[in-house]
């Protein structure tokens, strides 16, 4: 069983230099408050890296896990764009991109305790605050199930603790057949995903060594 070392360190991407033409006199937003919210940005991927690390270590201590890996924004360097939300968006100011949550692709070998999973990530996230007084909600880890040798993904780890729940995202055609395995509605995985440069494989269960293969369904 190996975690693996995912050499993050500090990032600087140069958030502390700002071109003098992103505002002129009288606008509202100052360089201060800029270089406020671009620290903010950094510090929540950073966070959320965190976090990546603190569920990884749960989830490896299941023997039906074969591999993890951070995907998304997090596991990518931060770029420049203009967010969504004013001031910014009204006056074409480019900040770091925001990471809305923590993405994860886990290869298991079946899914036959995935109740287990989702214990595993609320402990994992509970240590987190208790350690590092770093907050990140359950639902804020998004967990994709990946089927080893084929990645074909087969939906993601439900965030309620009944199946079904009866809530209208269970309504979704094939959520819950395998109960806490949850599906939303047109949506396929970009395979490109599990495949990019940007992926980072945060542990990786030693070949010769796979408890959870005679379990399989």
């Amino acid at each position: 069983m190996q975690l693996c070392d995912t050499g993050w360190a500090e990032e600087e991407n140069g958030f502390s230099e700002f071109e003098d033409d992103f505002w002129t006199e009288g606008d509202p937003m100052s360089q201060r408050e800029i270089e406020k919210e671009n620290q903010y940005m950094l510090k929540r991927q950073k966070d959320f890296r965190k976090a990546a690390e603190y569920v990884s270590s749960a989830f490896a201590e299941v023997p039906e896990i074969e591999k993890i890996a951070l995907i998304g924004s997090v596991a990518s360097p931060l770029w420049k764009e203009v967010p969504r939300f004013q001031p910014y968006r009204r006056a074409g100011i480019e900040i770091w991109h925001e990471c809305k949550d923590v993405d994860m692709a886990v290869w298991l070998s079946h899914l036959k305790r995935l109740r287990s999973l989702q214990r595993a990530r609320s402990t994992a996230l509970n240590d987190l605050l208790r350690d590092k007084n770093i907050g990140v909600a359950h639902h804020q880890v998004d967990v994709f199930l990946i089927e080893p040798m084929t990645d074909r993904y087969l939906g993601r780890l439900c965030t309620f603790n009944k199946c079904p729940k009866g809530k209208r995202e269970c309504d979704v055609a094939g959520c819950g057949k395998i109960p806490f395995v949850r599906q939303h509605e047109n949506f396929p995985l970009n395979e490109e995903m599990l495949n990019s440069e940007q992926i980072v494989v945060l542990y990786e269960r030693a070949k010769d060594n796979k408890p959870g293969r005679n379990e399989a369904s």
